[in-house]
């Protein structure tokens, strides 16, 4: 079993429910095990402003299924909640995706492992950090931690509230 971290944000609709059932479906996933999950955030949009805001959180789960079974399985999950393609940076009722996968990197047109942007996101950074603070990029050989502490991108990002969710540690 890998150690994978997964990013997921909503912006449309029943935003919190997005995640709960994305969660849920990961977790009833054969050959992956939840083991812990960041606050929700709720979170500026990136590059299109004029949208509704994101929920955003970070899941922590052990697998054995391959990077590409991963990225089957998250792209199965946001057709069955119903996502549609909107582009790049538009709104989407669901989005998972693969920020991590143990120390892997993979450059393929389909799957980049680390997340390509990762290190420029606020709205990744921060639940990733509560999660994994002291975990080392593969590619900038930086923390987490020291990637949020220099990120550029001032977008807000906020906790949704102050309750924790039964996944953390």
């Amino acid at each position: 079993m890998v150690q994978v971290f997964i990013g997921l944000g909503s912006n449309l609709g029943r935003r919190e429910e997005f995640l709960e059932r994305a969660i849920a479906a990961l977790a009833q996933t054969p050959g992956v095990a939840l083991r812990r999950q960041a606050q929700v955030y709720e979170t500026e949009p990136v590059e299109i402003s004029e949208q509704p805001w994101f929920l955003n959180t970070v899941v922590e789960i052990e697998t054995d299924l391959s990077p590409h079974e991963l990225l089957t399985v998250c792209k199965r999950i946001e057709r069955a909640l119903g996502r549609h393609e909107r582009g790049r940076y538009g709104p989407r009722e669901i989005d998972l995706d693969i920020l991590f996968y143990d120390d892997l990197i993979v450059h393929e047109d389909d799957l980049q492992i680390p997340h390509a942007q990762l290190h420029r996101r606020r709205f990744v950074l921060v639940p990733l950090s509560e999660l994994a603070p002291h975990y080392v990029h593969p590619i900038l050989h930086q923390t987490v931690a020291q990637l949020l502490a220099h990120v550029t991108d001032s977008t807000e990002v906020r906790p949704l509230r102050s309750r924790k969710s039964s996944l953390r540690p």
